[in-house]
């Protein structure tokens, strides 16, 4: 069973930036695709970044050109760089596989928090 753990999150100032990690375990990670979402307070669930396994990315466009998705298959792990944050990117962040191309996600982890202060 597919489980993950984020990390990574914290407070930063608008204009700031954050990189956060997703380690996966419980599949063959290579061959997986993922994505990070987030969710904010009283809204819904939103992929914002995709990378598939041969590494092609995609993005939301509220996050072109700010942020960036990578992954490191020998560390299992899925990162999301995060640059010129802003106080509307304030939300928990979750991966998981990516829902565009699987047509669904498995168990969510806990997430980690993302706050841009203005």
């Amino acid at each position: 069973q597919v489980q993950f753990v984020e990390s990574g999150g914290g407070l930063v100032q608008a204009g700031g930036s954050l990189r956060l990690s997703c380690a996966a375990s419980g599949t063959i990670f290579s061959f997986i695709a993922f994505g990070w979402y987030r969710q904010a307070s009283g809204k819904e669930r939103e992929l914002v970044a995709s990378i598939s396994s041969g590494g092609t990315t995609n993005y939301v466009d509220s996050v072109k050109g700010r942020f960036t998705i990578s992954r490191d298959n020998a560390k299992n792990t899925v990162y999301l760089q995060m640059n010129s944050l802003k106080p509307e990117d304030t939300a928990v962040y979750f991966c998981n596989l990516d829902v565009g191309r699987y047509g669904s996600t498995r168990d969510w982890g806990q997430g980690t928090q993302v706050t841009v202060s203005s």
